[in-house]
Order: structure tokens, then sequence, then C-alpha cells
């Protein structure tokens, strides 16, 4: 037996009361662990049209299934503990108790995906959105299209507060025609030059939509004209760092949804130690009461452990199991034939049948 322990029936009620407690705090944790994912896929759907695909939300999907599992799981730990104090009601549990250790290592092992995941997916984080914000940029214009109305409000407003400008910087919207025609006076020679001059007939210009302005500047926004030293008095293109905004949306929310993701980390560690305390202790009371009731003493001392055997042999028990479930669940496609025990009871009968047919020779005479 691995990590045996000796267990009086004060032992065990006790292990039972306090597993117990520990069980509702699993499923308190359950239920955080829930409302983080909740959380988490909201402010994901908030940003979904500055983004160009959803494989970021596999992380919050997992959280919220795994909560909803753990308070179910955990709350079945705690009907255990209440009857393993009676030993009538207890050996009910034994079959049920083998899939629910079974979820139980799922669970954790989900869990230890999510901070993996919220690692490994920033790139493909960064990728959706600096796809997602150059479509949102290029359609910021269209605001009488149908689907993409709402786009200007959107990058208006992520950008007032995330305090960032363009998909990269602000440079991102020079190279976009972000004024709407409807709104362009077409027969003004600046219009009219800035369109012909343009190998796409677009209206480009060194400027940025209102939302770019940074309020801590000490000088009224300055829109347009940005590179032209000129335009302006007592300005300077390549010093002007305050008029503004610096920092790209791109970085700007990568660096949000990161430091949410990151910061998830150690409230799912602290319940996978949670969940794997419930399991181990649920372990121990399983098989010290079953050794308690197998004795036919309910109230003496009793053994319980993790493994019954060593984990070399538990995997190769399990391993073996397995094999025999499937095996089981595997279809003969000889049995459609006829079994061969038919065919060998068929062969003396045809042989009998022949003997019988066959005529005696008559005694010599």
């Amino acid at each position: 037996m691995l990590l045996k322990i000796t267990f009086t029936q004060q032992r065990r009620v006790r292990l039972a009361q306090g597993l117990w407690l520990m069980s509702w705090l699993a499923v308190m944790s359950g239920a955080f662990i829930f409302c983080l994912g909740v959380y988490l896929k909201t402010e994901l759907l908030r940003r979904a049209e500055v983004m160009d695909n959803t494989e970021i939300h596999v992380v919050p999907n997992i959280l919220m299934m795994v909560g909803l599992v753990s308070i179910g799981t955990n709350w079945v730990a705690t009907r255990v503990c209440q009857d393993s104090l009676d030993a009538s009601r207890f050996p009910r549990w034994k079959l049920l108790l083998m899939a629910w250790f079974a979820v139980a290592m799922l669970l954790c092992c989900l869990l230890l995906a999510v901070v993996v995941l919220s690692y490994a997916l920033q790139g493909r984080l960064e990728e959706s959105l600096k796809v997602g914000l150059r479509n949102g940029i290029r359609f910021y214009k269209d605001t009488d299209v149908p689907g993409r109305c709402f786009q200007k409000e959107t990058i208006d407003r992520l950008q007032m507060e995330f305090r960032c400008c363009g998909n990269n910087n602000f440079k991102d919207w020079f190279e976009v025609q972000w004024v709407s025609n409807r709104y362009l006076d077409f027969t003004s020679k600046d219009v009219k030059d800035r369109i012909r001059s343009n190998v796409d007939g677009r209206f480009l210009l060194d400027g940025v939509p209102f939302s770019c302005c940074n309020p801590a500047s000490p000088r009224p926004c300055l829109q347009y004209h940005l590179t032209d030293n000129r335009a302006h008095y007592s300005y300077d293109y390549q010093a002007e760092e305050l008029n503004l905004y610096s920092r790209g949306c791109r970085q700007a929310l990568t660096d949000y949804y990161m430091e949410m993701m990151n910061s998830t980390g150690p409230g799912v560690l602290s319940v996978i130690l949670i969940q794997m305390s419930v399991l181990v202790s649920l372990r121990y009371l399983q098989t010290a009461v079953e050794g308690a009731t197998a004795l036919e003493d309910p109230e003496g001392e009793s053994v319980g452990y993790l493994l019954e055997k060593g984990v070399k042999e538990t995997f190769e028990d399990v391993k073996a199991n397995v094999l025999d479930i499937l095996k089981f669940a595997q279809v003969d496609p000889s049995a459609a034939e006829g079994s061969p025990g038919a065919e060998d009871a068929e062969k003396p009968a045809d042989n009998t049948t022949e003997k019988a047919a066959s005529p005696t020779p008559s005694p010599a005479s």
C-alpha cells in the first residue's frame, strides 16, 4: 500500500468533518472559476468587433465549464462525507467514487491547461487584434453602411478608454481614408488635389480622429497637418509627444487582456491545490471506511491509503481493465457466420447419416 495511514474511529470522523468543510470551500472555488470565465468572456465579447478570430475564447470557455463541473463534483463530495459516518449508507458510493476521482483529476488537468494557454495564446491574440483593428480603422468612415455603422463609435470609445491611437501608432490613420465622402466638399481645390494625388482615389491626409487627442497636452489638440511644422505655431513634429496618444491600440489591448489572464493564474493554481487536497483526503476517507467495514468493526482501527499497490502495478491494472473494456465492446465478426462448435457438431451427425445410408454387407453363406 502506498502512503498508508492508520485511522481510529475518532480520526475518521475528524477527517470527514474537515473534508466536508474543504469540499464546500471547493464548491465556492468552482463558483469563483465560473465567474472568472464569465467576466473574461464578457470582456472579449465587448471587443469582438476589433478581433479577427475567437481562438482566445477557449480560455474563458474552459473556465466556465470547469467551474460548473467543479461545483457539482464537490457538492457530491460533501454528501459522501456525510454518509461516511453511516456504515449502511456509505457502500452505495463505492462505484460512483471511482468516476468521481477520474472527473476530479480531469478538472485539475484542465485548470493547468488554462494556465498554460493563457501564456501560449498571446501570439494568436496579438495577430487577431492586429487584423481586427486594421479592418476597424479601414471601416471607420462607413457610418451609413449596414453592419459597419457603429464601427466609428467603437474605435473612438476604444481609443479614449485605453488612451491609444491607431493599430501600431497614430501614423496608421495616414494610410486610410477615415473621412466619409458625404462630408467632403468636392468643389474644394484641396480635396480634388488630394484625391488626384492618390492612385486609389482616396482622400488621405496627415490627420487623426479627435479620439486620439491626449487631454494631458498643454495645448489644444492638433488633428490635421501633423507632419507640417509650418502649419502650427511653436510646433515640432518630432518632439510633440503629448499632443496625441503615442501607444497603439493593439499593444494596449494585448497588455490589458494578458494582464487579466495572467492575474487569473494564482487564483487558478489555488483552486487546483484545493481540488487536489479534496481528492487526496476523500481517497483516504474512502479506503479507511471501507477497511473498517471489511473488518466488520465500524468503530475499530483501519488503514487508509492512496494506492493499494505501487504506481507501476496500479498503472498496469488500469491499463488491463481499459483493454478488457475495449475488447468487450468490440463485435466478433465470426459470430455472424456461426460458431465453429456448431459446425463440428454437424459433422458427426452427417457421418452418422452416411453410415446409416450405406448398405450392410450380408454374411457369407
